[in-house]
């Protein structure tokens, strides 16, 4: 019966003789050992070396620098190529859209004048500055006033603010004519009246409202600001705030600072230039 070795060895032990009959069983043992090492050893294959896209066979500091330097420079190159494909894209799309309106206007005024007209740059300019108006006509109130109202005593005084409309600001000047200051006061605000028509702009000489002689002499020009039949803003020796030769500029500046007029900055530069012309005509 075939020993395990047997199997392993295969034909070269079936058909192995020594030649001399007379050998010992060391001797079979060895060359039964160089047939194992002839038919089970199997040379290995080398290892798959994986391939290297980069230049540089020096793996030492300073090429691993200029790997690295490589690199950055192609990756800025990608970025570049990216920037600019992306600007062309942008350039493309705008001329897309500007064409196809174009076309759509050349179009409606071939098939419909009419509409060719609501397409129109004035057309929607105009509409625009219309609804624009429409809108700050609905915010501000309706009533107008363009005019400094001189107030002859205190009942005077008092219904200008009790009898007026709720939404109207009220700005009352109480003033004393031998005072520089009062005088300019004067003059500073029938010039705002004439830019803010829908504040009531008034002024009265102090010693109508029964003020104390205290306050004529130390307290003017004063400004008192009502609205809903409340106070909202009291100021007292304005020249101290504003200097002694103060201008309109001062005094619109002041009254804006702290919310009491509108900042006609602010405005839609096209509601402005609209005034502009409206005033011009």
């Amino acid at each position: 019966m075939a020993t395990l070795e047997d199997k392993i060895l295969g034909n070269k032990l079936h058909n192995y003789c020594s030649s001399s009959e007379g050998s010992d069983i060391e001797d079979s043992g060895d060359e039964s050992t160089k047939s194992v090492k002839n038919t089970v050893e199997i040379p290995k294959s080398p290892p798959e070396i994986n391939k290297w896209e980069g230049t540089s066979t020096n793996t030492g500091p300073k090429g691993v620098i200029e790997d690295w330097r490589k690199f950055k420079q192609l990756e800025n190159e990608k970025k570049e190529e990216n920037e600019k494909e992306r600007l062309e894209l942008a350039k493309k799309l705008t001329m897309t859209v500007r064409t196809a309106l174009d076309e759509e206007r050349e179009q409606a005024a071939l098939e419909d004048p009419d509409l060719a007209e609501l397409l129109s740059d004035d057309f929607l300019m105009t509409y625009q500055k219309k609804r624009m108006q429409e809108m700050l006509q609905q915010t501000n109130n309706s009533k107008k006033f363009g005019n400094l109202i001189m107030l002859q005593n205190d009942q005077e005084f008092l219904d200008a603010i009790d009898k007026e409309e709720k939404s109207v600001t009220i700005i009352i000047h109480i003033y004393d004519d031998h005072v520089d200051a009062c005088r300019v006061m004067n003059k500073s605000l029938l010039q705002l009246s004439k830019i803010y028509l829908n504040v009531k702009f008034c002024a009265v000489v102090a010693s109508q409202v029964g003020v104390s002689r205290e306050f004529k002499l130390e307290g003017v020009p004063a400004l008192l600001v009502y609205k809903s039949g409340n106070i909202i803003g009291n100021f007292v020796k304005m020249s101290d705030d504003l200097g002694r030769d103060f201008q309109i500029e001062d005094v619109q500046s002041f009254l804006v600072e702290h919310g009491l007029l509108e900042d006609k900055s602010l405005t839609p530069a096209l509601i402005r230039n609209s005034t502009a012309d409206t005033d011009s005509d």
